[in-house]
């Protein structure tokens, strides 16, 4: 049975879920299951839980990868590490524990037997874990679409959220109109990027509202097609990656005067409605080192503020 409809028969995800994820996988790659994490459709516990009854072998537990000795870690050659994708964390006489993607690849596994003379005890790991594991003790770099809004797997990603959150927090509460919205979103969000814009739904049209580091004044798209609006609308959920030269892209890229390779798009929704979307990159040629939890909230708080002056407009209505 394929992984996807056995997620379906164990009742983890939905049919249409899973199309959604397929759909995901098709645009910007990586394995089924990190594109259902992504959309938030599993948690990587669960997947990781999963894996482990559908290959019938046992799960790479977070702590297993906490501190791997340099002994272990120097039984494989880095160059069998990067070809095949593994993680060795464990070593007793000649048996060696090591985390992959698809242990029952028996072919992979008897190579490894019998070039490194070990006998392999294969344990299953999730894409996205694997990666990380693999550039934290190895050096090996993740492409940027394996970098998550939030990295779960680095206790050192979640920064500190500035000092001044609870002033930023009045700040939205005493809002009146929407451009004081867009203002303070926009003013805290260009503290930890380059380029921020807002984006504002008018008509069933995406339109470049307010920004700082570029220029939106005469943005305008339908969101349809393949893009990265595309993609946030129809999911509700971040965008973190490239922008891709595809037809759908091309105003933005206009705009950017370019295909920069990390980038976040984020929704504001107000009652499962996106009204808006926070955009934010560090250039062209440069990563989002941006605290992204930080920028999440931020645009959580905006919503709020969207929905606070609505329905004020609604009781003056009355």
């Amino acid at each position: 049975m394929k992984m996807g409809e056995a997620l379906i028969k164990e009742g983890l995800i939905t049919r249409e879920q899973l199309t959604r994820a397929l759909e995901r996988q098709v645009m910007f790659g990586g394995r089924i299951g990190t594109n259902l994490i992504e959309l938030r459709f599993l948690q990587e516990e669960e997947l990781a839980k999963f894996l482990g009854r559908y290959f019938r072998a046992p799960a790479v537990q977070p702590e297993m990868l906490a501190s791997i000795s340099e002994e272990v870690l120097n039984s494989l050659d880095r160059s069998l590490i990067e070809k095949y994708k593994i993680l060795p964390f464990w070593k007793e006489r000649k048996r060696l524990s090591a985390a992959m993607m698809n242990p029952a690849d028996i072919k992979t596994v008897d190579e490894l037997r019998f070039v490194t003379g070990y006998d392999i005890i294969p344990y299953v790991i999730t894409e996205k874990r694997l990666f990380f594991a693999l550039e934290k003790y190895y050096g090996i770099k993740r492409e940027l679409r394996y970098i998550s809004l939030t990295d779960p797997f680095d206790p050192e990603a979640a920064k500190e959220e500035p000092d001044s959150i609870e002033s930023i927090k009045e700040s939205f509460e005493k809002v009146n109109e929407t451009e004081e919205v867009a203002g303070i979103l926009l003013k805290e969000a260009y503290r930890t990027a380059k380029r921020v814009a807002v984006f504002i739904m008018k008509g069933g049209k995406i339109v470049g509202w307010k920004a700082r580091g570029l220029s939106v004044d005469a943005f305008q798209t339908t969101g349809e097609g393949v893009s990265i609006f595309s993609e946030v609308l129809r999911t509700r959920s971040y965008y973190r990656g490239p922008v891709l030269s595809v037809n759908g892209n091309e105003t933005l890229i206009a705009i950017l005067s370019g295909t920069p390779q990390d980038v976040l798009l984020m929704p504001i929704t107000v009652r499962e409605k996106v009204v808006a979307l926070l955009y934010a990159d560090n250039g062209n040629n440069a990563v989002l080192n941006a605290n992204i939890g930080y920028l999440s909230r931020l645009a959580s708080m905006a919503a709020v503020a969207f929905e606070i002056i609505i329905l004020r407009k609604r009781i003056r209505e009355l």
